[in-house]
């Protein structure tokens, strides 16, 4: 029952984020940027990681868990180090992520020419 209800949770986050597209004017970027900040907001009041025990990996999919990523790591390093640890824990959960997403962008930037 787990595969349907994260199935159906990283769905919903795609119906959300396609009606967004179509009835507005926002760019995907936009929109990108709008669902890790809703990410990053439900993890500031413990209620991403509810979601998550409910639905499985399906709520670590889509891009609202690397808002939770960004601040769960801050909170768990600022209990640690204090002010200067949620600068520096914004990134421990994230760093393997956003390496992987520039090494790949430069390898295939590599292999294909872009059109313009």
């Amino acid at each position: 029952m787990i595969y349907l209800y994260s199935f159906l949770f990283a769905g919903f986050v795609c119906l959300v984020g396609q009606i967004i597209l179509d009835n507005t004017k926002l760019t995907p970027g936009h929109i990108t940027s709008i669902f890790v900040v809703v990410g990053a907001a439900l993890d500031s009041f413990s209620f991403y990681d509810k979601i998550i025990t409910y639905v499985g990996g399906g709520a670590l999919v889509p891009i609202t868990s690397f808002g939770h990523s960004l601040i769960h790591g801050a909170l768990a390093k600022a209990e640690e180090m204090g002010f200067m640890g949620l600068m520096m824990g914004m990134f421990d959960l994230t760093a393997s992520g956003i390496t992987a997403a520039i090494l790949f962008t430069f390898l295939l930037l590599l292999v294909f020419k872009p059109k313009n």
